[in-house]
């Protein structure tokens, strides 16, 4: 099984940039997108469901802002597309399909540079979503959760650590927030089969024409339970790929 994660930056923009060229030419059995910027209506076929049989969608009350979707071959038993928290769902953050042998949490994480408002917004998100996903580690379900953390976790995930400690996305506080999602029961996928690659980055702010020179982040993620480590094959971070200020991450597991 193949599962791609990107986000896209709005869907529709990245239709014009070669996005479904990719979803033709990158085969995946479940692909999760992020910031779609569209709600379902807005689109028409084939960004609706890309090609796939199933699609569930998550938008935000605001139109043209932040939003996921799930796009998959298999029919999943059942879609959350939230977690009970208005403050979140409202903004269109989660698509949470349940595949029967696993669960997928596809997230958009919330961005908490835009002020202090926002920070403390993100804080309690990533200690919410810690609180929510806690009992289903401990009852031994088995979990993916991908998406766009908008957090990278270590010295080696960006390209100036220095420098960046006190920017949003690398502040000690949400490194240590990444640790303790770790040590939870989840393991980083591509870390698992890089442990030491560097220069590898899935995002690179557009304003900056960072991308040239690779001075990025790595902000993207699929995470799984432990209880799926001995089935992952293979994990990557596609940053061949453009279309976006981020670029895809994919694992193959063997279920």
């Amino acid at each position: 099984m193949r599962i791609i994660s990107w986000n896209v930056n709005g869907i529709r923009a990245c239709a014009k940039k070669g996005l479904l060229e990719f979803v033709r030419n990158h085969k995946s059995d479940i692909l999760c997108l992020q910031e779609t910027k569209a709600h379902l209506e807005q689109c028409e076929d084939p960004l609706r469901n890309l090609g796939f049989s199933f699609a569930n969608w998550s938008s935000a009350h605001r139109k043209g802002y932040s939003g996921v979707a799930t796009f998959s071959v298999l029919k999943p038993m059942g879609v959350q597309c939230g977690i009970d928290v208005h403050a979140y769902d409202c903004e269109g953050r989660f698509v949470i399909s349940d595949y029967g042998e696993f669960e997928l949490y596809n997230i958009y994480f919330p961005n908490g540079g835009s002020g202090e408002e926002r920070h403390h917004f993100k804080q309690r998100f990533l200690k919410d979503l810690a609180h929510h996903l806690t009992p289903k580690v401990t009852a031994g379900k088995k979990l993916i959760v991908v998406g766009d953390y908008n957090v990278a976790h270590a010295e080696i995930d960006v390209f100036d650590p220095v420098r960046l400690s006190t920017h949003s996305g690398f502040l000690p506080e949400e490194r240590e927030w990444f640790t303790s999602f770790l040590q939870l029961g989840f393991v980083d996928t591509f870390r698992l089969y890089h442990p030491n690659e560097r220069d590898k980055y899935t995002w690179w702010n557009y304003r900056e024409f960072a991308r040239i020179s690779n001075r990025g982040w790595r902000i993207d993620y699929i995470c799984v339970s432990e209880n799926l480590r001995g089935s992952l094959r293979s994990a990557e971070v596609m940053d061949e790929i453009e279309g976006s200020d981020h670029c895809p991450v994919a694992v193959t597991l063997e279920l």
